[in-house]
């Protein structure tokens, strides 16, 4: 729903633009006013799901672990198996999106589709959902920091990077961002739209590179090489691990859903910027994944560096060219953060507009001049600031707090798609699956339990402070917060979202 350019409907319902009325009746249906101004289109809400899920930014932290585990037969393979999962799992909640077309998102369409306890399936689908959004922008600006340290040591050799200067970068980033969110929609949607392309002529460069100048790649056979440095003896074992290297870069796609109450005609759009986003990343994600494995030379040497997609480009172009196409790598994290940052916004609002975290009242407040929930943006960057301080001192501390990131993400994505599954008169938008909408669900809900139990497993070994893998205990600490604060005060005051009356008199409260 774009802004209103004719008189209010009880005036002039005539001039009154149908796409407007369309999303405004849909949101007033649900219980809410308008607030936000819908100022993205469809390539706006797909953009912020691309810049989220990232290719660039997921492949180059991750493809150093995917090397040990599994090697490129698991890389390639490994990125086309899972990206069909999470394609299901996208359509799954692309249904959803287009029936429950909120910033509440995850949470809302829970405590809707929940035949019981609504309060409580939304209270731990909110939960999860903003303790992984915290932790995946947590992640992403740590990773950027750290690669921005990686590029001033290879300008300047003396420089000796710390974990208190990563730390500082970290928080600089996360300042900035805030301030890029702090202003218009409209501002957010622009820098979105150079981010999708950054990505796309991004990987084009780095792929071209890869592929024109080095005068040695490997043979078409090396894609079925497999490599199990995990520590584990059963290679089975190893080669599901790999499979997280694709798990890890496919998330955070439900941002589409996050911003459909700035999406126009977002009941289509919100859940078409879901696939789009996934699918484009599938097909990308592949094409820069073979340039990579193609392109290494020392196997041993690469994965033995401290940034092994970083090394496999100074062994194939240079220091020179590898410099700058780091220049992109970091450029990627940095969009990547700011789009993961705006979302976790949204379900900051969308949260406290229905009562569910603590200061409400003020997480859900809207600037009249910038129409953005300019608190809920500075919240959305003091909390990763938090979760990042451990690793001033540790870095096995900082990531035994943001593991929980990706779990806590997918289990939020879990919630509705299961509710939906057991849900024999679900109401289905306008963009839904029809009679394959069940099988789809189900599919998706098998996928999330399976990579959720791989993400935490023990992924090396021997299992030592600094290798255990800290998930399991995030997630655990994150579900007794939750479950005692549940019990002990908000099952009381929190029943699930709230509608703030009919149709007709939660369209009298917009923000005009």
């Amino acid at each position: 729903m774009s802004e209103r350019t004719s008189p209010p409907r009880s005036q002039n319902p005539h001039t009154t633009d149908p796409v407007t009325l369309d999303d405004d009746a849909t949101l007033h249906a649900m219980g809410y006013p308008r607030k936000l101004t819908r100022r993205f289109r469809a390539f706006d809400n797909f953009a912020i799901s691309f810049t989220i899920i990232n290719i660039i930014s997921g492949i180059f932290s991750s493809f150093g672990f995917g090397m040990n585990a599994g090697g490129p037969r698991i890389l390639i393979f490994g990125w086309i198996g899972v990206s069909i999962m999470v394609l299901f799992v996208g359509a799954a909640m692309g249904e959803i999106a287009s029936a429950y077309p909120t910033s509440g998102a995850l949470y809302f369409s829970a405590g809707k589709l929940a035949k019981r306890h609504q309060g409580a399936w939304s209270w731990y689908t909110g939960w999860l959902n903003f303790v992984g959004q915290v932790g995946g922008t947590a992640a992403t600006n740590f990773a950027a920091a750290t690669f921005i340290q990686a590029f001033i040591t290879m300008q300047w050799p003396s420089y000796e990077a710390t974990p208190q200067q990563t730390v500082g970068i970290t928080a600089a980033i996360l300042l900035l961002q805030a301030l890029a969110n702090t202003y218009t929609v409209r501002l957010v949607a622009v820098v979105n739209r150079i981010s999708v392309w950054w990505l796309l002529i991004g990987m084009v460069v780095i792929v071209g590179a890869l592929t024109l100048i080095p005068d040695h790649h490997q043979s078409p056979s090396f894609a079925l090489h497999f490599v199990n440095n995990t520590g584990f003896t059963q290679a089975i074992y190893g080669g599901m691990l790999g499979l997280l290297v694709t798990s890890w870069t496919f998330t955070g796609f439900d941002g589409s859903f996050h911003m459909s109450e700035e999406t126009v005609k977002a009941t289509v759009n919100a859940p078409k910027g879901i696939m789009r986003a996934i699918s484009y990343s599938a097909i990308t994600g592949l094409i820069l994944m073979l340039a990579l494995v193609y392109a290494i030379r020392d196997y041993g040497h690469a994965v033995s560096a401290e940034a092994p997609p970083v090394q496999i480009l100074i062994d194939a172009l240079g220091q020179s060219t590898a410099k700058f196409l780091l220049l992109i790598v970091i450029g990627a994290m940095l969009f990547c953060g700011l789009a993961n940052m705006t979302s976790n916004t949204r379900q900051i609002f969308a949260f406290s507009r229905d009562g569910a975290m603590p200061g409400s009242r003020w997480w859900h407040s809207v600037s009249a001049r910038t129409r953005t929930p300019v608190k809920a943006v500075w919240l959305a960057a003091a909390c990763p600031l938090v979760l990042v301080l451990p690793g001033w001192w540790s870095h096995t501390a900082f990531t035994a707090v943001v593991s929980v990131n990706v779990v806590g993400l997918f289990l939020a994505y879990a919630v509705p798609i299961f509710l939906r599954l057991r849900l024999n008169d679900f109401q289905a938008g306008p963009w839904n699956l029809g009679r394959y909408g069940k099988p789809v669900a189900a599919i998706a809900v098998t996928w999330i339990l399976i990579s959720n139990v791989l993400f935490m497993l023990p992924q090396a070994y021997p299992i030592t402070p600094a290798s255990f893998n800290y998930a399991p205990i995030a997630l655990a600490v994150v579900l007794i917060i939750a479950t005692v604060w549940w019990f002990a005060t908000a099952r009381q005051r929190f029943q699930g979202p709230v509608s703030y009356g009919r149709p007709d008199e939660v369209a009298a409260m917009d923000l005009i």
